[in-house]
């Protein structure tokens, strides 16, 4: 990644409102294209939703995931059944139009929609993450060895096998198929008589998120970046710049909206109604006797176990809840869970982290111009994905910003009729 010179190529400075993966990704881009960048949070890199995620460049998720509407699986959701999906009357209420959009485009035809899109973005998830990791020294952080899904039942090793058959004839996507002795051979973390699992192979997963994030936030500014701390909420217009106050006012030409969760609320301001769903999420970390090399998935529990540098990572699947629990049973769930897979453990020290993954109803991203505003970008709205497809649709941005290929399906604009 090389430094460009920003005066000679004559770039107006852009601000890039959010410190997470995507919008220091996004800075990130930019930056190499010539622009002079400033990226603005309220906090440090990294130390919001991008904190909490599964540490899983997930080059295998080709088809984003759909509403279940199989009645059972709906039966199982409503009566608590299930731990991959919590709720609450008044949260379900708080977001009903959101969650009827995402149930009216998990249906077949429009999921196909979703899958064509993201088939031209995930094959690139890893290779953009690439340089940016090169140029953070972050290889450390990262290992290529793959994840591992793990199946209870017979009846679910069946489904995974034909899963994995498919994805590897129809998306070239990396899978191993793993009998329980081989499993076992693999991962010898792994006590539990398991049928088998599924190994995706192409993945990537992060020992540390945050640090991850701080990274490369630390190779923007290497190469003249700025970092500010602020509200970005305090943006507004000044002609035909946009300005941000505080304690070190910055006006630019350009504004990128990279506020996850937060985002919907700033672009509303300037016209732009986004139903956006946010599903909460939780994570607390373990003490397993033996920890695993890779992540394991154990979906029918609604978990994912990731060996990272502060312990092994026990996520949630989504709350939608209106308020987060001091005491999530979804985490408890899971601690029996991860017990039952690889024997005795204790929780280690540290609070329980909890966030909200920013999902679309038609779950592809809002990357693009805001219509009506000249200068204001959009890229938001990753939902489970941001850490995998962060690089990918920085690219994608600022590739657009330069006069470059627009995505329509990924559009702001598609929100507005």
């Amino acid at each position: 990644m090389s430094t460009p010179n920003c005066a000679a190529r004559g770039m107006a400075e852009t601000l890039v409102l959010g410190a997470g993966i995507v919008g220091v990704c996004t800075a990130l881009a930019l930056q190499v294209r010539g622009h002079a960048v400033t990226l603005i949070d309220r906090k440090a890199p990294g130390q919001e939703t991008s904190f909490g995620n599964a540490c899983i460049i997930q080059s295998e998720a080709v088809e984003p995931y759909p509403m279940p509407l199989a009645p059972r699986a709906l039966w199982a959701i409503a009566t608590g059944r299930g731990n991959d999906v919590r709720w609450s009357l008044r949260g379900l209420m708080a977001q009903a139009g959101p969650l009827i959009g995402y149930a009216r485009h998990s249906r077949p035809a429009a999921h196909a929609r979703a899958i064509a899109v993201y088939r031209r973005l995930i094959p690139d998830a890893c290779k953009a993450h690439a340089p940016l990791i090169r140029a953070a020294g972050a290889d450390d952080l990262i290992r290529r060895d793959g994840y591992l899904e793990l199946f209870r039942s017979a009846q679910g090793f069946d489904g995974g096998q034909v899963m994995a058959a498919r994805f590897r004839d129809r998306y070239g996507v990396g899978a191993r198929v793993l009998d329980g002795a081989e499993l076992r051979a693999l991962e010898p973390s792994v006590t539990a008589d398991l049928p088998g699992a599924v190994h995706w192979t192409d993945s990537w997963t992060v020992t540390d998120p945050a640090q991850l994030t701080a990274r490369y936030a630390g190779a923007l500014t290497s190469r003249g970046g700025r970092i500010l701390q602020g509200d970005a909420m305090a943006l507004h217009r000044v002609g035909a710049a946009w300005r941000l106050e505080g304690p070190t006012p910055v006006q630019a030409e350009h504004a990128v909206v990279a506020m996850g969760p937060w985002s919907a609320p700033m672009v509303a301001r300037y016209g732009l109604r986004v139903p956006l769903l946010l599903k909460r999420g939780y994570h607390r970390h373990l003490r397993p006797e033996r920890m695993p090399h890779r992540p394991l998935a154990d979906l029918e529990n609604g978990i994912v176990l990731s060996p990272t540098r502060d312990g092994l990572r026990l996520c949630s699947g989504a709350d939608l809840s209106a308020r987060p629990a001091a005491d999530p049973v979804q985490l408890r769930v899971g601690m029996r869970a991860a017990s039952e897979l690889l024997g005795p453990m204790s929780a280690a020290a540290g609070p329980i982290w909890t966030g909200r993954r920013p999902c679309m109803p038609d779950m592809l991203p809002v990357v693009g111009a805001v219509p009506g505003q000249p200068g204001l970008w959009a890229q938001f709205g990753h939902g489970h994905h941001g850490l995998t497809l962060a690089a990918v649709t920085a690219d994608i941005l600022a590739d657009q910003m330069d006069g470059g290929e627009t995505w329509p399906e990924l559009s702001p604009a598609r929100l507005m009729g």
